[in-house]
């Protein structure tokens, strides 16, 4: 079997790109607006900061010619709905961590960290230039998307909890957030593994609904307030050493696109991903102290 043929084959059912009628874009003297749906509550510490800054570089590299209209949870479709909506066209591209949608397609997880997996470095390393990027358009085929590495957090931190863990039995009911591969090992801990939008955090860990979570690091957890209402961090983490973002256009809409136009989202994606980078990392420090 070649390797198109097996990824075709690992994807889940249920929710591959059933075609429906594509949005229609804006058009306006020529101009192209985009309709971008996000992952992340807007203001949210590096991750909204890198769709905010893949929208501002498209639309300053165009020079207006191609704008992107971004949108948080809520105002077009949830923030774990995002995938479907573009694979659908009810939307022409998102911003989200791909190891959401490892219900879609299992290897999509990859793209975004797995347990002692590559750092941020290593996957933007074959990203480029292993044939990451490759596989991942493979995947997004089957979906009807085209795919971008679009930021990386950089090692996440192991999380906020709401008792100490002194060995792998305190996971045993315990009430955690952790998406991807990473929550599935804590499931066989006996973790209850809750995987909750970034929005609906704070709330389900102040009461109690949540005994514990890990979002991303120092610089991203002060903004979003956890340290108000948790008192225990673990700054190591196993789960995701180097965690990238996904920017996804719908390959209909991607493919309708001027070659200078599809370019400028390819280069904005990559200039997401090393300034998103060292956002995390220069801000870390700071928050964290």
């Amino acid at each position: 079997m070649d390797r198109r043929s097996f990824l075709k084959t690992s994807a889940l059912g249920g929710t591959a790109a059933a075609a429906t009628t594509l949005a229609a874009p804006l058009y306006a003297q020529g101009k192209r607006t985009l309709t971008m749906v996000t992952a992340w509550p807007r203001g949210f510490a590096v991750l909204d900061d890198a769709a905010t800054y893949l929208n501002n570089m498209v639309n300053e590299m165009s020079d207006g010619s191609l704008t992107i209209e971004k949108k948080a949870p809520g105002e077009l479709v949830g923030a774990f709905e995002v995938f479907d909506a573009v694979s659908s066209g009810q939307a022409d591209m998102y911003h989200a961590a791909d190891y959401y949608f490892i219900g879609q397609h299992p290897g999509l997880a990859y793209f975004t960290a797995v347990p002692f997996g590559g750092t941020a470095q290593e996957l933007t390393n074959w990203y480029l230039h292993g044939g990451g990027h490759d596989l991942h358009n493979q995947i997004g085929e089957i979906f009807n998307m085209k795919m971008f590495l679009a930021g990386n957090s950089g090692s996440q931190s192991g999380g906020w909890f709401r008792k100490e863990i002194n060995s792998a039995a305190d996971f045993n009911g315990l009430k955690f957030r952790m998406p991807g591969l990473g929550g599935k090992v804590l499931g066989k801990l006996g973790a209850s593994v809750q995987n909750i939008p970034g929005g609906e955090l704070y709330q389900a860990l102040s009461s109690g609904a949540l005994d514990g979570l890990e979002w991303v690091g120092p610089f991203a957890d002060e903004r979003a307030g956890f340290q108000e209402v948790a008192k225990i961090y673990y700054t190591a983490g196993f789960h995701e050493p180097g965690s990238g973002l996904t920017a996804s256009v719908n390959l209909d809409v991607f493919n309708d696109l001027t070659p200078a136009q599809q370019k400028i989202i390819e280069y904005a994606s990559m200039a997401t991903t090393h300034t998103g980078l060292a956002e995390t990392l220069a801000n870390n420090g700071a928050a964290l102290a």
